[in-house]
């Protein structure tokens, strides 16, 4: 029972807890989880606990101060949010839950969410770099306008046509603008568009609403739709407060369907007013140029010289630049020959026979030097060797036998340095300076000899 016993691993429960807890952080990443709020509770420390739960479970939740202040709204029960969390333990009661980091609303949330993340995905494939947006012409002698026929959009827009220029030719391709199948239908009206040749630009819009209301706006199919369109796109989709990804993808984007109207397409008024400014600078122009050909006629009258006389002025200016050119050749042969004398003495001076020599000198009382410290030092060790031959032989066992000392030993050849080692009749060996004696003890006496 005990062998039994000793091979379990036993736990206490805090251990277990933190076991758990351990395995939920490290094997459940963080992930977002939509539900309804219940058992809502904010205590003194500011941190909140809720419970999230649908139709067939809950779960605990717990988030904490440092996350809950970026939260924009205060949670009550019954509503529907959507948080990012990571699952964990609370040890001391064994309870599972979730740690909340962020939460927002459900529904508009998800919405914004899908906005965000498609807007990120297009943007790293590139479909809204400044050097992909083509220019989108000033003024247009014949524009496509993709919009619903019987909303606001395309009346503020062919207004402002009329006003500003009513001579811009208008193809309208009428497409849904809200709804599940408007998607495809403003797809389809891309392509048509695409298919006139004759067409100098789009102009992609709708009015205002809710994301809701503006999500075909949002779509990938429509903002990969638009991004191959081979047409400059204008894209003016609601209010100037709301963005759509069809304006990121759109080579312009216009904060209303009229000021779309009015970036492409020139002012009638504007410009009749330029072509009598024009008219007047082209008058004057003109006067100015006359004058000032007469003016430039007198003036020649009076500088015509006779060829004769040109043609001196010319040979003199002829023979000073001659002039010139000889002193200045002269000054730059003199310049390279005080150069070439300073580096022949510079040379000269820095010649490396002498530095040979110099360094010749230093090797060869260098190996002087070294001769005499090897000399030096082979003499004190040979001196020292001598010493310590003298010391070894000093102390040799074999000078205290040469005086008359004995090492006895027995069969076993041990060592006798008692009388107490041997007994009578033991056969015993002497060792002498000379050679052993075989010994037999026929008696022993404990008394030292004195």
């Amino acid at each position: 029972m005990n062998d039994i016993t000793s091979e379990r691993q036993i736990f206490t429960i805090s251990e277990l807890n933190r076991r758990v807890r351990q395995l939920l952080e490290i094997n459940i990443p963080m992930l977002w989880v939509e539900g309804e709020i219940s058992n809502f509770a904010c205590p003194a420390s500011g941190h909140w606990y809720l419970s999230l739960k649908d139709k067939n479970a809950q779960v605990r939740c717990a988030m904490f101060r440092n996350a809950n202040q970026r939260v924009k709204f205060r949670p009550k029960n019954g509503m529907q949010v959507l948080v990012r969390c990571k699952p964990g333990l609370y040890e001391d009661r064994g309870d599972y839950q979730l740690i909340i980091e962020h939460m927002e609303e459900a529904g508009f949330g998800a919405l914004q969410r899908q906005f965000e993340q498609l807007k990120a995905k297009l943007g790293d494939e590139g479909l809204f770099d400044p050097d992909k947006k083509r220019p989108v012409p000033a003024s247009t002698g014949h524009i496509g306008i993709i919009t619903s026929t019987t909303g606001a959009a395309i009346k503020d827009i062919l207004s402002v046509l009329k006003r500003r220029f009513p001579a811009i030719k208008i193809s309208i391709f009428p497409t849904a603008v809200q709804g599940d199948e408007a998607p495809a239908q403003i797809v389809k009206a891309l392509a048509d568009a695409n298919s006139c040749h004759n067409l100098d630009a789009l102009i992609i819009s709708r009015g205002g609403g809710s994301l809701e209301d503006l999500w075909s706006f949002n779509t990938e199919e429509v903002a990969r739709e638009i991004a191959a369109s081979r047409l400059p796109t204008i894209s003016a989709v609601g209010h100037e407060i709301d963005f759509t990804i069809a304006d990121f993808v759109s080579d312009l984007r216009a904060p209303t369907p009229s000021a779309a109207a009015e970036l492409i397409s020139p002012d009638g008024q504007q410009m009749h007013a330029q072509f009598s400014h024009y008219q007047s600078l082209l008058n004057d122009i003109q006067r100015r140029i006359l004058s000032g050909y007469q003016q430039q006629l007198g003036h020649l009258q009076k500088r015509l010289q006779h060829p004769g006389t040109k043609l001196q002025q010319q040979a003199q200016h002829l023979d000073h630049l001659d002039i010139r050119l000889r002193r200045a050749i002269s000054a730059k042969l003199d310049s390279c020959r005080s150069r070439g004398d300073q580096l022949t003495d510079k040379l000269c001076r820095q010649n490396p026979r002498h530095q040979v020599e110099e360094k010749r000198q230093q090797l060869s009382l260098t190996v002087k030097q070294l001769k005499k410290a090897i000399l030096h030092k082979q003499e004190r060790l040979q001196l020292k060797l001598a010493q310590s031959i003298h010391l070894l032989d000093t102390v040799s066992p074999l000078k205290t036998l040469g005086r008359g000392y004995a090492v006895i030993r027995n069969t076993q050849g041990e060592v006798i340095n008692s009388v107490d080692g041997v007994n009578k009749d033991d056969s015993l060996t002497g060792q002498l300076g000379d050679g052993q004696l075989l010994l037999t003890v026929s008696a022993k006496n404990n008394k030292t000899l004195g």
